[in-house]
Parts: C-alpha cells; structure tokens; sequence
C-alpha cells in the first residue's frame, strides 16, 4: 500500500482535514487517533468505512503467537506478543432514508475533522447528500478521557440541512468485535495480521447500555467493553438493544422535522485483566459507565480541558517565526502526553496506540526518547513507565540467567517484559537497553527528588542492570574493562566490541548504582550488595575502553569501525533506501553506513565524556555516512549539530523529526506514528536550541537561536 503526504492548514492549537483523500486515509487514521496511555483509538470515521486501519487498543493487551527462527537456537524467544484491535465502539452507522451514510457515495458537500489540541478532541463536520437526494449534517465530537482512564465518548448530531420535509433516519450504535483490517504492507515492520483472536465469553444488553466480554486464545487475556447512551430527539422515535457473540447494536429510528435535529451522546468504557473473571471485568465497565453518565458530557469536556490547559501552562514550547513547525512540536507534545499519561504500569509502545505497527511492542526509545519529554512535562507518566519496567524486573533477571549473566536482562522489544524479538543480532545483542533505562531512572529521580521512588523502584533498577554490566564486560589489561559482542543503536553494525554508545552508557549506569547502594542501604541489603562488587562497578567505570582512531581524530563508533569499508552513496539510487529493504545484512555489517545516530547519540547523553574539539570532529565524521533510515535518528542529529555549530542543519532535522508523521515522511505512518521522533520536536526545541543538559543532576542551559527563528520559549517541570 502506497500511502500520501497530506496537507493541512497551518493552525497553531489544531490540525484540520479539509475534504477526504483516499490516499491519505491511513495516515490521517493514525495523525487524528485519541488515546489516553489505556485506551487507544485511531481516527477512523464513525460509520466505518471508508477505512484502512479501523483499530482500538488496550496498552498491554495482545495475543501470543508463533515466532519464527530460520534456525533455533539456544535462548532464542519463542512465542511473539502482537496488540489486538479489541471491540471498536467508534461505530455509529446512520441510514438517511434508505440509503447508509457513506462517503463513497452520495455527494459530499463539505467535510472536514479537526483535532484540537487545546480541548483534548477530534470533531467532525460533514454536510452529505444521499443518492435519494436528501441532505443532512453530521457533526460529532469524539473524546479519549485523560482524566477518567476507562472512559471514551462521542457525541453525534445529524441535522436534515434540506427543505424537502420530514425525513426518517435509522442510526446504529455499535460494539464489534474481531472487526476485519490489514496494514495493507509488505513492510516487515509492520504488525502480525492476527485472524479472529478474540472469543466472546458474556454479552448482555439492558436499556440503552450492553456490555461485551471476550477472551485471547493464546494469552488468555479478558477484555470487557461497554456502552451506554443519551438521547435527544426533536420527535416520535423507537429504540432496541441487543448483544451477542461479537456484537452489540443500539438501534434508534426517529422522524426529523425539515430544519431539525437528533443528538446522541455515547459513552464507552474498555478494561482488560489477565486474572478477574469476566462477570468482574463486566461489573467494573458498568461501574465506569454508570459514573461517567452521570458526570455527563459536558462534565467530560470540561475535565479534558482543564487538564490540558494545566499542561500547556506547564510544558508549552513556543517558537516565533515558523508556524508550521509551531503546529508540528505540539501536535507531536499531544501525542507523546496520550501515549503515556494514563498508562499507569504499562508500557509505552514505539506506536503509542495509534496503530499496530512494530506489533504493538515496546523498545529502548522510550527511556530514550519519549520518558526525557514526559520527566520534564508530565513526571508522574514517566514515574508509571518506570515502575512498569519494574515491575517486569524478575523476567529481565530469568533473562540474564538464561544468557548466562548477573544482574537483569531487559528485553529488545516486548508488551509484557518477555523478549520477543526473533533476530538477535538487533534483540539480544542491544544490551544497551539496560543502560538507557538506567538513564531514565537517574534522570527522572534528580528532576524530581522522589525519594519514595527511589527507595522502592530506582534503587533496585540501578543495581541490577549495573550487575549485567559487570558480568557481560571483562577487564583486559592492555585496553581496560570492555564489552564485547554487542550491538549499539545503530543496527546497521551489529554484534561489535566496545560500541561507544554502550560503554558511556554502561559507564554512568555503573556509576549511578554505586550512589543508589550509598543512598539506599536497605535497598542494598536486601539485594545482597557486597562492598567488593561496589568496587568492581567503580573500577570497570574507571577504565571503561572508549576506542579512539588517532589517525583520523575521531572516536570509533565501535572496534574498527573506522577501518571498514566505506558504502557507496554515490552508486546507491534514492529508491534504494532504506537500505534494510534492498540490501542484505551481510553487505550492511561490513560497511561504514549507520543507519541512525549512534555514536553521535553518546555526544548527546554523555556529552559530558567529550570535549566540544572531540564533539565537532565526531559529528563531522559521522554526519555523512549516516542515512537516517530510522525515524530515530534526526532528532539526535539535531541535538548535535546545535551543540557543534551547524545551526540550519539542525534547524532542518528539527523539521524532520517533527514532521515525520503530519508530512508522513517514511511512508508508513498510516501503521501508527513514530512517537519517539514526535517526542524529538520537545528535545530539539529544549536540549538542541535551548542546549539543556542534565548531567550528574545539574541542569545547565546553552541557548543558541537559529536564524530562522525571532524567538524560541519553553518550560520545564524540575
């Protein structure tokens, strides 16, 4: 499936549609989907079709699956974890006469959706004429409550805009499960298809609420979803409820007088549980629903707005002088604060829940990129990321000692903490994670002095990912504590020794657990932390091996890696990138090509282990041979080439990084949006332009404008 570009006006709290292009149906799909960090919903429209990718998800609810290995081998994962489109409650089919409202058909007089990032809502406006003639205006407002983590609502309103009289309308309210979708890709990035995965278990249906219950076959996961509705009709009308086995249906037919209107406000609640029954799932929606019908839709609104409004006062960045990129970074802001605010001890998946793309996993760019946005704006988000890969901390441990190491383990990609990545060489070998997350921890516990955190989280997150370290890495006597056979985030050089990234990172990793033993002797004690391993952590961190070519002048991202083979750019044609697609792996290992910011990633978080000389040689070095392959990689360009003086270079990366969803930039948005490269619009704008740091708990700024821009303001929570 070949995806467009889509346009939209330039507005500095909204992004409109303005009419319906097919090409751009999937994107819009994902630019325009609601989430809350529970409840995900993708912005498809409430009569169904047209459609690509209809989905609803649930954060931390998936389905197994068999993982393929070309050959087995010991410790290879063996079942996969892929997200399922759960009951899509997003339905609401209206049959003007005896024609369905469908914009394939008829004529369509005006349409347009705008998602309002001030109101936290997607509104849709659409004037629609039926092949019968008669005319009518749709509007409704959809809302993911970021206050009320089980709840969604939509308010709907036809009006007959026709002077042909009386017209009679049917409108069909929907719960669907197992509901039919395809990515439409070959794009091995893309999500599992997963045929049927839900089993109805309860369906039951009263008044104007019905409640379905199903079950995983694999997982044996259980996911209720409800509705309920209000109503507001001009005459006469009739109504029916029913459920079963994968659907529930509110019918309501009435009579609108010329000039008239109908209103319908639905209510919906999700809630998933791997271990209640599914009366207690059923119990605890009707609960939700019931609260939230009686709060109210205006209530709703009001709720959403005011938290927004606390956050933007909080965490808005304004940038005078590019609108565009105005609307872009907080486009992105708003997606990154759906992707993880209402979480709470789930993970934040590289998509959000705004598609199934990379199978609904999360990976390393959280901690990396979406937790430093969310420390500094939104914390207690990120505290619940953290806990959440607490709370996986015995898999990670099971993992290192299936590998043969101390310590933790943390997995590649996952949902619910086992690795399920099925090539290793990019999974298993990509020990940095465990770093990274340690990173997030430091940083989240000095922006907020939370010491309870500390004491029963951070603390034992710190000390057992600096065992892995000190088990995987070794002390040689000519080049000092080393880790060898490892990948850093650049995954076009794989299975290499003493990558640069890996070492930094392991570095303060080791370092800040020694401080967590000192802060935390109970945390120590418990854990069975000996001086003598304090020590060991000390004196690798010490003579951690930092590889440095002298001939060039350059760290080397790894071992050699300067003395590999160059690519050839000049023979690669454009329509050869990325390179993973049209390359083998083989070819890719052996050359000096990076497919995102590695080493130059490490001048950013461990800015503090270079000299600004040593930073501009880098970057020089590694900026032509990087092909940002991965929508990872501008952002930390940018935050670099800031540092290093290459102010519109930075400045067009910041574009990059932002705009890759809204402009589709990778021609896959319509699988979900690439949150950690909207979370890169935020670090641009904060640590490239405003040069924040955060080493060692000191927060230190080197502001520098790029000259496109008047002015550049921002605020941090710290």
């Amino acid at each position: 499936m070949t995806e467009g570009r889509a346009h939209f006006p330039i507005e500095p709290w909204a992004l409109t549609e303005v009419g319906l292009d097919h090409a751009t149906l999937g994107v819009n799909e994902s630019v325009f989907a609601l989430a809350n960090g529970h409840i995900g919903m993708r912005g498809s429209l409430e009569e169904g079709e047209p459609v690509v990718v209809p989905g609803t998800y649930l954060n931390g609810f998936f389905e197994e699956r068999p993982l393929p290995h070309a050959e087995t081998g010991y410790g290879f994962p063996a079942p996969g974890q892929t997200v399922v489109n759960v009951t899509d409650g997003k339905l609401i089919r209206l049959l003007v006469r005896d024609s369905p409202l469908d914009l394939n058909y008829g004529e369509i007089i005006d349409h347009r959706r705008t998602l309002d990032l001030r109101a936290g809502v997607l509104r849709r406006v659409t004037e629609w004429r039926s092949p019968g003639g008669r005319t009518v205006r749709v509007t409704s407002t959809r809302l993911v409550s970021l206050t009320r983590r089980s709840i969604a609502a939509i308010e709907y309103q036809v009006e007959v805009t026709d002077d042909l009289g009386d017209l009679y309308v049917a409108l069909q309210s929907d719960l669907l499960a197992n509901e039919s979708g395809t990515t439409g890709s070959d794009d091995p990035r893309a999500a599992a298809a997963l045929a049927r995965p839900l089993q109805c278990e309860l369906a039951v249906a009263k008044g104007k609420r019905a409640v379905l219950v199903h079950r995983t076959k694999r997982s044996g996961l259980r996911v209720a979803a409800g509705m309920d509705h209000i109503v507001e009709t001009p005459d006469s009308c009739t109504e029916e409820i029913e459920a079963s086995g994968d659907l529930a249906r509110y019918t309501l037919a009435a009579r609108l007088p010329r000039r008239s209107s109908l209103r319908v406000v639905k209510f919906l609640g999700y809630g998933w549980s791997s271990r209640r029954s599914d009366a207690a799932v059923r119990d605890q929606i009707e609960g939700a629903l019931a609260t939230a019908k009686l709060a109210g839709w205006d209530r709703l609104l009001r709720e959403q707005r005011e938290l927004l409004e606390q956050h933007w006062d909080e965490a808005d960045v304004e940038i005078d002088g590019d609108d565009e990129l105005q609307q872009a970074v907080r486009v992105g802001m708003f997606h990154v604060l759906q992707a993880g605010l209402r979480a709470e001890r789930q993970p934040i998946p590289a998509k959000g829940l705004t598609g199934p793309g990379y199978d609904g996993h999360t990976f390393w760019d959280t901690e990396t990129y979406v937790l430093p946005v969310l420390t500094y704006t939104a914390p207690s988000a990120a505290r619940d990321a953290l806990r959440w890969r607490h709370s996986t901390l015995q898999l990670a441990r099971d993992r290192a000692r299936e590998l043969g190491m101390r310590g933790a383990a943390f997995p590649w990609r996952t949902i619910r903490g086992e690795e399920t990545s099925g090539y290793w060489p990019a999974g298993t070998a990509a020990f940095h994670i465990n770093a990274d997350i340690a990173d997030a921890v430091v940083r989240y516990h000095n922006a907020t002095d939370d010491d309870e955190f500390d004491r029963d989280f951070g603390a034992e997150l710190l000390i057992e990912t600096a065992r892995l370290w000190a088990s995987l890495g070794h002390f040689d006597p000519e080049h000092g504590f080393r880790i060898d056979g490892v990948t850093g985030p650049d995954e076009y050089t794989a299975v290499v020794d003493n990558n640069v990234y890996t070492n930094l990172m392991a570095q303060r990793n080791l370092r800040e657990a020694c401080r967590a033993v000192a802060r935390q002797p109970d945390v120590a004690g418990r854990l069975e932390v000996m001086p003598e391993e304090t020590e060991e952590w000390e004196r690798a961190a010490a003579l951690m091996a930092v590889p440095y070519d002298t001939q060039r002048g350059v760290h080397m991202q790894s071992d050699g890696f300067t003395h590999h083979e160059e690519w050839d750019f000049a023979g690669t044609p454009a329509e050869h990138y990325p390179l993973l697609l049209h390359y083998p792996y083989f070819e890719i290992y052996r050359k000096q090509v990076i497919k995102q910011a590695d080493l130059v990633m490490a001048l950013h978080l461990r800015g503090d282990a270079f000299t600004l000389e040593e930073k501009i040689r880098n970057f020089a070095y590694y900026e032509p041979r990087t092909t940002r392959d991965s929508s990872l990689s501008a952002t930390q360009q940018a935050v670099v080439a800031a540092e290093t003086g290459h102010l519109d270079l930075a400045y067009d990366y910041w574009a990059e990084a932002a705009l890759t969803d809204i402009q589709n930039l990778h021609e896959n948005s319509g699988h979900g949006l690439h949150i950690a490269s909207l979370a890169g619009g935020w670090t641009v704008a904060v640590a490239g332009f405003g040069g924040m740091r955060d080493h060692d708990g000191q927060l230190t700024f080197a502001p520098r404008l790029p000259p496109r821009l008047n002015r550049l303001r921002f605020r941090v929570l710290y």
